[in-house]
């Protein structure tokens, strides 16, 4: 069963526009796909000619780039805010990232949870809940070419994505990103999370850490047990996986690190 869902795993990396060949040979190499990670930074997005340069860049490869991915603003993004400015500039934001992902032709863009961890209060909780439902519905019907992922980032347990994701469960198009990683920076183990989610997930992020700081380490350098890879709830809907760390070196290691453990 596990090898089946293995063979099922489309494998992602993050390219890097200023060195897209030798990025096109490893896409090649390792027959993963792309997720962009300039489209999530405010001074990218400000400066208009640069990101029509990066499209440019990426859209000249000639690659097929419907099992790509990208990830959209997080930074200081709050779309469940209750003031309007800071809702409206949130917006703006998420509408750039749907945007250059409709362009460019991918499948899914990545988004976070972005809520205020720690803040307990019930009204906020079921409001956040509520008013994410609303707005992501209005975004899939609006981009009906996409997926939309959300990601847990620092959230302390599962309960509010897993909420979202059950209410939003008739929304074929939109799905959990788990970012394994991140789980393992809270006190909940992460086969909870995985069962919490379940058939929620459809994108998975992976990198390993220390338990302490979110370190974006090769897989393999931390302390994550990468079992969970094997974890038949996890792979439940062949969800795509990113091995999330920056560079080629990092990227090989992790490579090698899951294929001498039969990960992928």
């Amino acid at each position: 069963m596990f090898e089946d869902m293995v063979k099922n795993m489309y494998l992602e990396c993050i390219p890097d526009y200023k060195d897209i060949e030798k990025w096109a040979e490893l896409s090649e190499k390792y027959n993963a796909s792309f997720e962009y990670n300039e489209f999530f930074r405010p001074d990218f997005l400000d400066d208009k000619m640069l990101t029509e340069e990066i499209i440019k860049v990426y859209s000249s490869l000639g690659r097929n780039m419907k099992n790509d991915t990208l990830h959209g603003a997080f930074l200081d993004i709050c779309i469940n805010s209750s003031d309007s400015m800071i809702k409206k500039a949130s917006d703006y934001r998420v509408e750039q990232g749907l945007d250059i992902a409709a362009r460019l032709g991918v499948k899914a863009v990545v988004f976070h949870t972005n809520y205020l961890t720690g803040f307990s209060l019930k009204s906020y909780r079921d409001s956040w809940v509520e008013r994410n439902i609303e707005y992501w519905s209005k975004k899939l019907e609006k981009y009906f070419m996409l997926n939309i992922y959300i990601e847990n980032m620092f959230d302390e347990s599962p309960e509010l994505l897993a909420r979202l994701s059950r209410k939003m469960a008739e929304q074929k198009r939109f799905g959990i990103c788990f970012d394994i990683a991140h789980a393992n920076l809270t006190n909940i183990a992460i086969e909870e999370w995985v069962l919490a989610f379940s058939e929620g997930i459809r994108h998975l992020h992976i990198n390993d850490n220390d338990g302490k700081e979110d370190l974006h380490m090769a897989v393999g350098e931390g302390i994550i047990d990468w079992e969970i890879l094997k974890n038949e709830t996890l792979l439940r809907n062949d969800p795509s996986l990113l091995i999330e760390v920056s560079g080629a070196d990092k990227f090989e290691k992790s490579i090698g690190y899951l294929k001498d453990k039969g990960l992928i």
